[in-house]
C-alpha cells in the first residue's frame, strides 16, 4: 500500500499568540523596571507594588491562556481588561503628581496586551470595544488629557482595529485554503477511482461486448447488455459523480481511515525502499511487445513505480484495442538521472486528428485519466504523438525528485 501523503498546516493565527505571549511577559518586566527606577517618587509606593505584584503572578499564570484561541476565553478576556483598566486607574492614587507630569500609567504598554488579546481572539469589533475601554480609562486618570496622550489612545485604538481585521482576513483565506485543498483531494480521489474503474471494470465490459457480438446468440444479447452498462459507467466517470465520502462526515468511515493511516506508517520503511521499474514493465514484454531497458537497476519510489507501470499497462491496453491485435508495440525505458522516461511506441493505424477530444466527449477516458492523470499526480508529463498510418508514440516522463513525495 502506498504511502499516504500528509498535510500539515499551522495557523495562521499561531505566530500572533506566540507574539503576544513574549509581549506581555517583556511588557510585564518593563512596567516593574519603569517602577523601580522611579519608586522614590511615588507617594504611595505600597499601591503600585501591590499592583505590580498582582500583575506579575497573573501575567505568568495564565501564558498558557494566550497559547490559542481555544484556552484565550471570555471570561479571562474580561479579567484581564479589567486588571488593565484597573491599573491605569490606580495610578494617581500611588502617584498624585502622576496627572501633572504625564508620567507612565502603572501597567504602561502592558495594557496593550489585553488589547491585542481581543483582537486576536474576536477581531475588530472586540479590539474596538476593548480599546475604547483603555482610551476612556487613560483619558479619565490624565483628567486634562494632553496631546501626548490623545496621540497615544489613537495610536493604540487604530493599531488594534487593524491588527483585528487583519485577523478576521487571516482566518477567511485560511477557510478559503482549506476548502480549496478538500476540493482538490475529493478530485484527486475520484480521478483515481475513474482510473481504477476505467482499468478494470470498463475493459471488462468492453471485452464482454466484443466477444459476445462474435459469438452470437445469447452471447450477443450479453455483450449487448455490457454494451449499454458500458455506456452508462462512461458516462458517470466522465460526468465527475463518482462518489466520495469524507472522513469527517462518517465516523465509521474515519475509523478506517485512521486504521490505514496506522498500517502505512508502520508500512513506511518499506514503502521508503525504491523499487526497480523494470520488474514491474517485465511482464509485458512478448511476442508482440519488445522491452528496451537499461543494464542497471532503474529505481523509484514504490508508489511512482506502481502509477508509471500502470500508465504503460493503459497505452498498451490502447495499442491492442485500437490497433488490433497484431499490432507490434516497443517499450523503451530511460533513466537520466534527474528524471526518467518511458515511451511506448506501435505501429499501428495512429489517432485520427479529434479523436481523443471526441473520445473523452463519450466518457472514453483512458488517455485523460489513466495515463496523463497518473503521470500529473507524479509531478510529470505525458506527450502523444500520433500520425495517422504511421503509429502512435506515447512519452512518460518522471521527475526523480517528485516522484519521490
Amino acid at each position: 500500500m502506498a504511502k499516504r501523503e500528509r498535510v500539515i498546516r499551522m495557523s495562521v493565527e499561531l505566530p500572533l499568540w506566540r507574539a503576544l505571549t513574549a509581549y506581555r511577559v517583556l511588557t510585564m518586566l518593563y512596567a516593574v523596571l519603569v517602577f523601580v527606577s522611579e519608586y522614590r517618587h511615588f507617594e504611595r509606593a505600597w499601591v503600585g507594588v501591590a499592583f505590580l505584584s498582582v500583575l506579575a503572578v497573573w501575567t505568568l499564570a495564565t501564558l498558557p491562556r494566550v497559547a490559542n484561541a481555544a484556552n484565550c476565553t471570555k471570561r479571562f478576556l474580561g479579567v484581564d481588561l479589567t486588571i488593565a483598566l484597573t491599573g491605569i486607574l490606580l495610578t494617581p492614587l500611588a502617584d498624585t503628581d502622576a496627572q501633572s507630569v504625564n508620567g507612565p500609567t502603572l501597567p504602561t504598554i502592558w495594557a496593550a496586551g489585553s488589547v491585542l488579546a481581543f483582537a486576536i481572539k474576536g477581531g475588530w469589533r472586540w479590539a474596538a470595544f476593548a480599546s475604547s475601554l483603555v482610551a476612556a480609562a487613560n483619558l479619565v486618570e490624565r483628567g486634562t488629557p494632553t496631546r501626548d496622550t490623545l496621540h497615544n489612545v489613537l495610536l493604540v485604538w487604530v493599531a488594534s482595529i487593524a491588527i483585528g481585521y487583519v485577523v478576521e482576513v487571516a482566518r477567511a483565506s485560511e477557510a478559503t485554503l482549506a476548502r480549496a485543498l478538500e476540493i482538490e483531494a475529493a478530485t484527486r480521489e475520484r480521478e483515481r477511482l475513474a482510473r481504477d474503474i476505467h482499468d478494470s471494470v470498463l475493459q471488462v465490459l468492453a471485452m464482454v461486448q466484443r466477444r459476445g457480438t462474435a459469438l452470437g446468440g445469447e452471447a450477443a444479447e450479453l455483450g449487448r447488455m455490457a454494451g449499454e452498462q458500458e455506456v452508462a459507467l462512461r458516462t458517470l466517470v466522465s460526468s465527475g459523480l463518482v462518489p466520495t465520502t469524507r472522513a469527517s462526515e462518517d465516523p465509521a468511515l474515519g475509523a478506517l481511515v485512521r486504521t490505514v493511516d496506522d498500517e502505512d506508517e508502520a508500512r513506511s520503511g518499506a514503502e521508503d525502499a525504491e523499487v526497480d521499474l523494470r520488474t514491474l514493465l517485465a511482464p509485458h514484454a512478448g511476442s508482440r511487445v519488445s522491452l528496451a531497458e537499461p543494464g542497471a537497476p532503474v529505481l523509484l519510489a514504490p508508489p511512482a513505480a506502481r502509477e508509471l507501470a500502470a500508465a504503460v499497462s493503459a497505452a498498451l491496453d490502447n495499442v491492442r484495442r485500437h490497433a488490433g491485435e497484431s499490432a507490434q508495440a516497443w517499450i523503451l525505458v530511460e533513466d537520466w538521472g534527474d528524471e526518467v522516461i518511458v515511451t511506448v511506441r506501435d505501429d499501428g493505424p495512429g489517432i485520427p486528428e479529434g479523436r481523443l477530444a471526441q473520445a473523452e466527449g463519450e466518457g472514453r477516458m483512458g488517455v485523460a485519466l489513466s495515463i496523463r492523470g497518473r503521470l500529473r499526480d507524479l509531478g510529470g508529463t505525458a506527450e502523444l504523438i500520433s500520425v495517422p498510418g504511421q503509429g502512435t508514440e506515447v512519452e512518460l516522463k518522471v521527475p526523480r525528485g517528485k516522484a519521490k513525495v
